[in-house]
């Protein structure tokens, strides 16, 4: 949970960077190839993320509306523009219209009550929950993934040191 606005803008900042280096080494090739029958796409998964930002904050009562497209509808390409733009609307939305002190107000958010910084932590949460998600997919696509929290794979052989099995 935030109690200051200037913690989850600090926060916010560091993981809307890691999604965009996730973001962007996707490719139309495995965008929209299904692994699994029964499970999300590159592009579905990619969409989720990029559209939960605005829909969460919408529903904790910020003054944000839904992305309103499709998997279909998008690219590799275009989902960083996206995600950028839903991104920066997040941060805009907090710093305009929230301040630490109605941080710890009670809000309604599916079915429970929380506070506003709780909203903003799950936020948080859900995002790395998913992008995580995202590099598996990525992997069996063939992809590059760039790390997050430590170096991946990828990154440990640049630096000549063998990767952690």
């Amino acid at each position: 949970m935030y109690r200051k606005i200037e913690d989850f803008l600090h926060d916010w900042a560091y993981e809307t960077e890691m999604t965009l280096n996730v973001f962007k080494n996707l490719n139309d090739e495995s965008f929209h190839r299904a692994f699994h029958d029964d499970h999300r796409t590159i592009s579905r998964l990619s969409l989720h993320i990029t559209q939960s930002a605005g829909e969460m904050m919408h529903e904790a009562g910020l003054p944000l509306e839904k992305l309103a497209l499709e998997p279909e509808d998008i690219s590799a390409e275009r989902i960083v523009g996206l995600y950028e733009k839903e991104a920066a609307a997040v941060k805009e939305a907090v710093m305009q219209n929230w301040t630490d002190e109605q941080l710890t107000e009670q809000i309604q958010m599916y079915g429970e009550e929380w506070t506003k910084g709780m909203a903003l932590g799950v936020l948080i949460r859900h995002q790395a929950h998913h992008r995580g998600q995202l590099t598996i997919l990525m992997r069996q696509a063939g992809l590059r993934v760039p790390g997050v929290y430590g170096p991946s794979k990828e990154e440990w052989e640049a630096m000549g040191m063998p990767a952690l099995a």
